[in-house]
Parts: C-alpha cells; sequence; structure tokens
C-alpha cells in the first residue's frame, strides 16, 4: 500500500506563509535597502529636504514591495541554472517547494499593490512606474546574453532616482514633456552615478558564485572582467562615489554631504580588503554589507539639508 502524501502544512515541513516568506527574501532585508537609500536620496534632493509622510511611505513601501516582486520572477526565470548552484539550490521555486504558478501569482499581487501606491502621487511617476518594471522584469532573462548583466540590474536598482523626482516635481499632466520637466537632466546622472555602486556590489555577489557560473554557463560581471575584477569592483565604487560628490556639490549640497560620500568611500576601501583574496565568505559579506554605503550617502543628503 501507498504511504500517504503528507500535507503541505504538516508538522516537519515549512508553511505556505514561511516559504512564501522564503521566497521574496523576507529574512534579508539588504536587497530592499540597496534599492531605497539612493531612491530616497533623490527624494530628499528633490524635496529641498524632508518630502513629506505620503511620499516617504509610497517610496519604503514600495521598495519593499518591488524587490519582493523582483524575487518571485528571478527564481522562476533562474530555477534551472538555482539547482546546480549549492547556495541557491534550496529556493522554494527551484527545490519545489512553491510552484511557478505561485511564485509569478506572488509576484504580480506584490506589484500591483506597488502600483497601487503609485497610483497616488502623480502621471509622471506612475508613466515611469511602468518603464521600471520592464527593466527588473527583464533583468533575469539579461543574464543568458548580456556579457555584465549587473549593467541592467543597476538600471532597474537605480530607477528609484527619476521617479522621485517626478513624484517630487510632477504636476498633473500626462504628456512626455511633463516627464522631462519633472525629472531633470541631473537626475538621470544620479541615476547613472548609482548604476556604477550597483556594479560594485552586484560583481562581488557574482564573485562568490563563479565557479558555479562557469559550469552552468551564466554571464555575469565577474567573470567578464575576469582577473580584473577586484581592480573593476573598486573603480566602479570610485566612480559611484566621485560622481555622487560632484552633482550633489553642483546641486549645492555642503560640507556634510562630503562627510557623507568619505564615510562611503572608507566603506568601499574596507570592502577591498574583503574581496581582494577573493574568497566566497569575503565576496559574500562585501555584499551584504553594502546597504551601509548608500545609507552613509542618504544620511548626508538629509543632515546636510536639514541643517542649512
Amino acid at each position: 500500500m501507498n504511504a500517504p502524501l503528507a500535507h503541505p502544512d504538516a508538522p516537519g515541513r515549512p508553511s505556505r506563509l514561511a516559504l512564501y516568506l522564503n521566497l521574496i527574501r523576507w529574512d534579508r532585508p539588504a536587497g530592499w535597502l540597496l534599492l531605497l537609500w539612493p531612491s530616497l536620496s533623490a527624494l530628499w534632493i528633490a524635496a529641498d529636504g524632508f518630502p513629506g509622510w505620503h511620499l516617504l511611505a509610497v517610496f519604503v513601501l514600495g521598495t519593499i514591495l518591488m524587490r519582493s516582486a523582483g524575487c518571485c520572477v528571478n527564481d522562476v526565470a533562474d530555477r534551472e541554472f538555482d539547482r546546480h548552484v549549492k547556495r541557491t539550490a534550496q529556493r522554494p521555486v527551484t527545490s519545489g517547494d512553491v510552484s511557478v504558478r505561485e511564485a509569478l501569482t506572488l509576484g504580480a499581487l506584490l506589484s500591483l499593490l506597488a502600483f497601487a501606491l503609485v497610483l497616488s502621487t502623480n502621471p509622471a511617476a506612475i508613466q515611469l512606474s511602468v518603464v521600471a518594471l520592464a527593466v527588473s522584469i527583464g533583468y533575469p532573462f539579461a543574464k543568458r546574453v548580456v556579457a555584465m548583466p549587473q549593467a541592467v540590474l543597476g538600471v532597474a536598482f537605480s530607477f528609484g532616482v527619476p521617479m522621485a523626482f517626478a513624484a517630487a516635481l510632477g504636476g498633473s499632466e500626462w504628456t512626455a514633456s511633463a516627464i522631462a520637466s519633472a525629472v531633470p537632466s541631473y537626475a538621470w546622472w544620479l541615476l547613472l552615478g548609482n548604476l556604477f555602486w550597483v556594479l560594485a556590489y552586484d560583481t562581488e555577489y557574482a564573485m562568490v558564485d563563479r565557479d558555479d557560473d562557469i559550469r552552468i554557463g551564466i554571464k555575469t560581471s565577474a567573470l567578464t572582467l575576469g582577473r580584473h575584477d577586484v581592480a573593476g569592483v573598486m573603480a566602479f565604487y570610485a566612480a559611484y562615489l566621485l560622481s555622487w560628490a560632484l552633482l550633489g556639490r553642483a546641486l549645492g549640497l555642503g560640507r556634510i554631504y562630503l562627510l557623507g560620500i568619505a564615510a562611503a568611500a572608507l566603506q568601499a576601501l574596507w570592502h577591498y580588503t574583503l574581496i581582494r583574496t577573493r574568497t566566497r565568505e569575503g565576496c559574500f559579506k562585501a555584499f551584504r554589507l553594502n546597504h551601509w554605503v548608500g545609507f552613509a550617502v542618504f544620511a548626508g543628503v538629509a543632515l546636510d539639508l536639514a541643517l542649512r
């Protein structure tokens, strides 16, 4: 006689809620913090100080929801690759504990909740959110064809910058010119600068899985850079911090802001000591702690504007 099938929520098995929370990396907030700090920095700059509780809530909650939705899409797209990587083999979709349909349904619901938040802002931010969603969905598939897919991730993880300007400065019109007037040119330069930060920390992340990625054929910046990976990471950090320092000064931010940049730079130098030997542990630690780099920059922006 065949043994009865175990109930999905039977003792000893994780509940559906626990599986869903694992799917969206609820216990690993570093991912959404990496998204949050540049978005809040841009929001404070656009508003010339505290942007108000409404916009703050929209961007904090929206960031958490969209990062969670992105995890769902990413795990579905990468499920065949993830089973060959020790670090990711037990992810809920890869292990079969959560079905592809479940993951995509959860991702769609989270995206709709985030979109509902954006609907409370203005037409410019709403239209940019559609572009941001498209880039986010496209990123997991870039690993198959793009030599440095981290650049695509950089656009996705930096799109909160122009959205912050649109939300703070946008009007009620739905025209392309309305978006152009709400998002000044320097907002796009801030996006480009932030993209280099994403390249830095996601290359560190890719260095963790270098051997597995070679074996399964995924393209990453760590593999593209080869033996120049550590130098590349440090160059990316330098490009990010220098560009934000110059742009911040051009926008009128002062010494306190530069202290925030300096604090971020010191952390980047510390990360060099973690990644220079290319150990999995060191590279993963550097990646995991990168949100403090973004926080240092945000703290510099917020304090500088508050103490004027």
